[in-house]
């Protein structure tokens, strides 16, 4: 099953941590998953870009917010040739004070990659900020789902979500 190998990929790099951890949404959590501990590994980078590939037909374009999954973006344009744009948390307030980097998403279908979710609170922004700008958005692809709210928030603004694996796989395999 190709989970179980980007599960061990993970396990291996050291991106699925035990301890106690604050998380973006403000969750402790008794375990973390650092994706950038993973993307940062050319093996593994190339393995997630070749399942996410498998979910791209039918996009303009390729979206991500910074920083945990600009380098899952651009793995995978490289790997299908679709054009990316990079989402910032907040617009800039200088130079040209965008807020989305890359070509112009109005009126295009965008794919949207996420490195992990939680509660769901920074992909449904990058939603938002895409929406706003006349993207079509339609499908959120993650490689992490921490299984905490996201897939219900996403159901709510009709938008399909796929994680590439779940947190009870990592966990129901953590002894392997």
């Amino acid at each position: 099953m190709k989970n179980d190998a980007l599960i061990q990929h993970l396990k291996e790099c050291g991106a699925i941590k035990f301890g106690r951890f604050v998380l973006t949404s403000g969750a402790i959590s008794d375990y973390y998953i650092d994706i950038k501990k993973a993307s940062t590994e050319p093996k593994i980078l190339k393995l997630i870009a070749q399942q996410m590939s498998d979910y791209t037909k039918g996009y303009d374009m390729l979206a991500g917010m910074e920083l945990g999954a600009v380098p899952l973006v651009v793995a995978l344009a490289l790997k299908t040739n679709l054009p990316y744009v990079i989402i910032r948390k907040e617009k800039r307030d200088h130079g040209t004070g965008k807020q989305i980097e890359g070509g112009d998403v109005k009126g295009k279908s965008v794919l949207i990659i996420e490195d992990v979710t939680t509660s769901g609170g920074s992909v449904v922004k990058t939603i938002q900020i895409l929406r706003e700008n006349n993207a079509e958005v339609q499908k959120v692809l993650v490689v992490v789902d921490r299984e905490n709210g996201a897939r219900e928030k996403l159901q709510k603004l009709e938008v399909e979500f796929i994680p590439l694996v779940s947190v009870s796989e990592i966990l129901k395999n953590k002894e392997r």
